[in-house]
C-alpha cells in the first residue's frame, strides 16, 4: 500500500491541479503523490482493478487502499484532512456561500468544454453567448456576495478560487481556437478581475498557456481524452515529443487540420 495518498490523473487535469494548488496554498505539496496516466493507452488492468473498472480521472488512493472518485470529493477531503487549517470558510454562512459559487462551476466547463469541441461553424456564436452568459452570471455573484475588499470572493484566494482557476487557465483554449474571451465591458468587470487574480496567483502556476494550446489540439478537433482526430495517428497528449519542443497548433480549426508531422508529434 501507498505511505501517502496517490492521486492518479491525466496530463494537464484541470481536476488535478485542484488539489495541487490547495496544497501549495497550504505549504504541504509532498503530502500527497501525483502519477500521471498516459490517456493515449489503454488504461493499466491494475489501476481498472482498484477504480472498479471506471475510467475518470483524477482518482485518489488512500494508504489502506481505499479509493475515492470525483475531484471535488477528493478536493474536500484532502482539504480537510492535509495541513494545518481547512481552506473552506470556516464560518457555515460564508462556506455555504463560497458552495454557492462553486455549484456554477459545473455547468461553466461543460460549457467551456462544448464550444472548444464545437466542430460546426455556425453554432460558434450560440456557444460564445452561452459562455458570456454563465461569466455574467458569475460577475452578479461576485458583486452581490462577495465579501472582500479586493478582487476574491472574500479577503484571499480561497476554495472557490482554488476550483474555477484551472478552468479559466484551461479556456486559453477558447482565446486561441475561437477568438473568445470575457468582454472589456462593465458587466464584465468583476468577474475579469476575479479571473485575472486568480490567473496571476503565485500557487497556481502549474501549467501555461502554450502547455494548454499544443496539449489541447485534439479536443479543439472534437476528439476528447486522448481520442485521435480523422488521419492522425499521435495523440496531441502524447508525452513525446514534450511539448516544448512542438510547433504552435494552427488556430483555425474549421479550416486547417494539422497533420502529426505539423504538429512537431512525428518527424517531418
Amino acid at each position: 500500500m501507498p505511505r501517502t495518498p496517490i492521486v492518479y490523473h491525466i496530463p494537464v487535469c484541470p481536476f488535478s491541479q485542484r488539489l495541487e494548488i490547495m496544497l501549495a496554498l497550504k505549504g504541504v505539496r509532498d503530502a500527497v503523490s501525483f502519477q500521471v496516466v498516459d490517456i493515449t493507452r489503454p488504461r493499466d488492468p491494475e489501476l481498472l482493478e482498484k477504480t472498479r473498472g471506471t475510467t475518470a480521472l483524477p482518482v485518489l488512493e488512500m494508504p489502506g487502499g481505499e479509493i475515492l472518485k470525483e475531484s471535488l470529493v477528493i478536493l474536500r477531503y484532502l482539504d480537510e484532512t492535509v495541513g494545518d487549517t481547512p481552506l473552506r470558510r470556516a464560518d457555515p454562512l460564508e462556506h455555504a456561500t463560497e458552495s454557492m459559487l462553486i455549484a456554477k462551476e459545473g455547468a461553466f466547463t461543460m460549457a467551456g468544454y462544448s464550444f472548444v469541441m464545437n466542430q460546426d461553424p455556425d453554432r460558434r456564436d450560440t456557444h460564445a453567448e452561452k459562455m458570456r452568459g454563465l461569466y455574467r452570471e458569475i460577475d452578479d455573484f461576485l458583486r452581490h456576495e462577495g465579501k472582500g475588499e479586493g478582487p476574491w470572493l472574500f479577503e484571499d484566494f480561497g476554495l472557490a478560487e482554488t476550483v474555477f482557476t484551472p478552468m479559466f487557465m484551461r479556456f486559453w483554449f477558447l482565446e486561441y481556437y475561437e477568438g473568445f474571451d470575457v468582454p472589456a465591458t462593465a458587466e464584465y468587470a468583476r468577474v475579469r478581475a476575479w479571473r485575472e487574480a486568480c490567473l496571476a496567483h503565485p500557487a497556481a502556476q502549474q501549467v501555461s498557456r502554450e502547455e494548454i494550446v499544443k496539449l489541447y489540439y485534439d479536443y479543439a478537433l472534437g476528439a476528447g481524452n486522448g481520442a485521435l482526430p480523422e488521419d492522425r495517428n499521435v495523440s496531441s497528449f502524447a508525452f513525446e515529443p514534450a511539448w516544448p519542443d512542438r510547433p504552435w497548433p494552427p488556430r483555425d480549426k474549421y479550416l486547417t487540420h494539422a497533420s502529426d508531422a505539423e504538429l512537431g508529434l512525428v518527424a517531418a
